[in-house]
């Protein structure tokens, strides 16, 4: 019998990505594993993609009846619940950064036996990630800030965006098509100047898919500024946000730093203000080291922004934090990401020495150790 492995169904709303697509699954059919698919209307890869390269197809949602030996591989995180959980499940559970509600994620492993491999903590020899949609979030969530900017001007008033609402598209062309014309048409621009856009976090992978998006839609190279560390060691808040009309929020956080802008800051600049749309592709929203303090709730795909605020007589300043950004793109994003992840997959049936799923478990257990002391404390 060869390695088993299970890919569940996505149940957050709006994903349409997958972490094994059905390409990276035949690579792993011809090494030697079995691949279990549960089927799902919203994935972006047709039931029959997986079925045709020889993929045992299963129900939606049944991957709690799979043998408990069996690794369940998804994306995004399982719904809340108090179930135990048995297995082993590779995803991203977003709940080592003390997120809201981390201890309960991770002592439902605890009371269930099962063992979370979490995908952001999964890193080669030097510590780098070994499969991350980095690129794709910069470069949707770039996409997502110009669209927001567009709306704004064709709204023409200065209540919460009415009317932008975000779909996948099949391709990259494509997003960048629609990207081009809706800058175009909505006049942005026009009589106030070039589009001005800062991103900061510009050389690491996200970044620089923002960066990218911003080329790709015609944006002038000096127009772009691109900050990093050597920009932001001086500390924050920082006036050069305000002056542009685009800033993107590319940075990874794990440690407390000041913050790139206020509530403070932003009344301050008055009506004259630049800055009208923050895409925080980093999403810190409940970190407590979020480095924009002007937010406390997520934005979706069908509601993508939230108004920050800015006092009585400014312009609005709408905020994009969506967590799943790379599903505008969501063939090519998997594609890249379940390609980048093959080589430690074909570990898996060394999962217990292999370096990289070894280190992860220690991460999971260290961590599941500090949730249970948690829990204990606050009961």
């Amino acid at each position: 019998m060869g390695q088993p492995l299970w890919l569940r169904c996505e149940k957050k709303e709006f994903e349409r990505r997958a972490a094994l697509t059905p390409t990276t699954a035949k690579k792993l059919i011809d090494a030697g594993f079995e691949i279990t698919v549960e089927r799902d209307p919203q994935r972006i890869f047709d039931d029959e993609e997986y079925e045709k390269v020889g993929c045992t197809l299963v129900e939606n949602n049944s991957w709690p009846t799979a043998p408990k030996t069996t690794p369940i591989i998804g994306l995004k995180e399982l719904p809340v619940s108090l179930e135990p959980l048995e297995h082993k499940h590779i995803q991203f559970a977003h709940c080592y950064k003390n997120q809201a509600g981390w201890a309960a994620v991770l002592t439902r492993f605890h009371r269930g036996g099962g063992t979370l491999y979490d995908l952001e903590f999964l890193q080669d020899e030097n510590g780098r990630r070994v499969a991350a949609f980095g690129f794709h979030a910069g470069f949707a969530g770039a996409a997502a800030a110009v669209l927001a900017l567009a709306a704004r001007k064709a709204q023409k008033n200065n209540g919460p965006l009415e009317k932008l609402i975000l779909e996948p598209y099949q391709n990259e062309d494509a997003m960048i098509k629609d990207v081009r014309e809706k800058l175009q048409t909505s006049g942005v621009g026009v009589g106030g100047g070039k589009v001005k856009a800062l991103v900061i976090g510009a050389l690491g992978r996200c970044g620089r898919g923002a960066v990218e998006l911003f080329r790709k839609i015609g944006l002038d190279e000096d127009d772009i500024y691109k900050w990093d560390l050597a920009e932001t060691s001086k500390g924050g808040p920082f006036q050069e946000i305000i002056d542009v009309d685009i800033f993107v929020n590319c940075i990874y956080l794990s440690s407390a730093i000041p913050p790139f802008i206020t509530n403070e800051t932003i009344k301050a600049a008055g009506p004259n203000r630049r800055l009208s749309v923050i895409a925080d592709v980093s999403c810190d929203t409940t970190n407590p080291f979020n480095p924009i303090p002007i937010y406390n709730q997520m934005t979706t795909f069908d509601a993508p922004t939230v108004e920050a605020d800015v006092g009585t007589g400014n312009p609005p300043l709408s905020i994009i934090a969506i967590d799943h950004l790379p599903t505008l793109l969501p063939r090519e994003a998997s594609e890249q990401f379940s390609s980048d992840l093959l080589p430690s997959l074909l570990q898996i049936p060394q999962i217990e020495e292999a370096r990289v799923w070894r280190e992860a478990k220690e991460l999971f257990g260290k961590k599941l150790a500090e949730a249970v002391a948690f829990e204990a404390q606050a009961r």
